[in-house]
């Protein structure tokens, strides 16, 4: 399967309700995430997650469907347009 890398942006409204279901997500899809980033905004009652992720089209339109259905959540995504391939080993 073809695989590629990107960014995804998560703004979570409401912390304290959507902080655990959004992690239980993320765990689930734990395997494709390759970096993570959280920043709280307690002031805001909102928190900011970047994901630097690698995966199939399948499995990131999984990982940001799922992050997308949950309330007070919302998830915009950037992947580059080429897909991977792993170059081979030349021994």
């Amino acid at each position: 399967m073809n695989r590629r890398i990107g960014v995804i942006g998560i703004v979570i409204e409401d912390p304290k309700t959507a902080s655990e279901k959004v992690n239980a997500v993320l765990s689930d899809h734990g395997s494709m995430i390759l970096g993570r980033m959280g920043i709280p905004r307690p002031e805001y009652h909102a928190g900011v997650v970047a994901l630097i992720i690698e995966g199939t089209t399948d499995e990131i339109g999984s990982l940001t469907g799922r992050l997308g259905n949950l309330p007070g959540v919302t998830v915009k995504s950037a992947l580059t347009s080429k897909t991977l391939r792993k170059e081979q080993d030349n021994d």
